[in-house]
């Protein structure tokens, strides 16, 4: 097995200092941090959409031993900024009991200009299609506009094409980077964006903040979108981009113009297209021909033959009907860890996360042939 250490894993995956030269609060809940290497060797050139994985110190454990997460934020500057910019939502306890937002609130609360933070990427595959000639339509919830935003600046730099940038969120105390769009989208013509209020504040009526009040509708994508062929680009919590994947669909956009960050399971989505697991009293198995390459589930009774055309185990898993469970699917979080029983694989993408002997991560990983995993 492909296994790497913690300090491999770090060591090999490019993390780096990157020092905190401006910090910005774009609103009352998230705040920008501006960030550059301390070795300017250290620079990598970013696509508008990606982000950054940030290794966020926690309390020491019983040993007296420092712990680390791993965290992803998306940078949400200009692509051809020599500065990493990323936005940052504090994440309060959603009830009473809970904790707060480990990572955010240390970001918010602990660090400040000057202070240095190790980050790895840029990473990540939901990207600006440049090369294609469609309208534009971003698509973002909350703090799922930080990606938009850096998008937005890769359009309004090119010479022509058009571009509908299209965010919900509660009121104007909470909406970030609000003057940066409005000022993007009056440097030519063909970009428009358009801003809904669940619940506008009274100086946000008095001030003409928003567009719209409540939530995006179908009528509103309707009024706001000419018949056209778009490619639309989604972001935002999960109850928003599943409704928002949803009337697209039923406007029949097709699925191969909807790109998203989202970091859930396609059947989120796509629930018609979920398949119940296999049962395990009834063993299901699909008997390979020859020395073909086969991906055994031993808990969930079912063998499959591996055709290559899954991105990886993870989403092979789910083309089988099982639900393993998963949070980035970036090989960052280590939530799809699983057991390798027998068998070898590939990793297409560097875990970060540390790995022991006999474990996989599913999401970013491929078999060398033919497997058996503990699921």
């Amino acid at each position: 097995m492909n296994a790497f250490t913690a300090r491999d894993s770090i060591e090999r995956s490019g993390f780096r200092d990157l020092k905190v030269v401006a910090k910005v609060k774009e609103s009352a809940i998230i705040t920008s941090f501006y960030l550059e290497p301390v070795n300017p060797r250290d620079w990598h050139d970013f696509q508008p959409g990606q982000f950054l994985v940030f290794r966020i110190p926690v309390a020491r454990d019983a040993a007296g031993e420092r712990g680390y997460v791993l965290r992803n934020y998306s940078v949400s500057g200009p692509p051809d900024s020599i500065r990493y910019r990323i936005s940052v939502k504090r994440e309060t306890a959603p009830a009473p009991g809970l904790p707060h937002g480990l990572s955010s609130c240390f970001l918010h609360e602990r660090i400040g200009v000057g202070d240095v933070l190790q980050a790895e990427g840029p990473r990540g595959d939901f990207v600006l299609d440049k090369a294609s000639d469609r309208p534009v339509v971003l698509l973002s919830g909350g703090v799922g506009l930080t990606p938009m935003v850096s998008m937005l600046h890769a359009l309004a730099s090119l010479p022509d094409g058009r571009a509908v940038f299209i965010h919900a969120c509660e009121n104007g105390d909470v909406h970030a980077l609000r003057e940066e769009v409005t000022g993007l989208i009056t440097t030519r013509p063909g970009l428009t964006a358009h801003y809904c209020y669940r619940s506008p504040s009274e100086r946000d009526k008095a001030e003409q903040r928003f567009h719209s009040e409540g939530m995006i509708s179908r009528e509103l994508l309707q009024r706001l979108l000419p018949i056209d062929d778009y490619d639309f680009y989604l972001c935002g919590p999960p109850p928003f981009m599943q409704a928002i994947y949803a009337m697209l669909r039923e406007l029949s956009v097709p699925r191969h113009r909807i790109a998203y960050e989202f970091f859930g399971p396609a059947t989120v989505l796509e629930p018609d297209a979920m398949r119940a697991p296999a049962a395990p009293a009834q063993p299901a198995r699909i008997e390979p021909a020859g020395e073909a390459t086969t991906v055994e589930f031993r808990k969930s009774g079912l063998t499959a033959v591996w055709d290559g055309s899954a991105a990886s185990l993870l989403d092979f898993a789910e083309n089988q009907g099982l639900l393993p469970e998963f949070s980035c699917r970036a090989g960052i979080c280590g939530t799809c860890k699983s057991r390798l029983i027998a068998g070898d694989v590939a990793y297409f993408e560097e875990p970060l996360d540390e790995l022991r002997e006999g474990e996989v991560l599913l999401c970013c990983s491929k078999p060398r042939g033919s497997v058996v995993l503990d699921i």
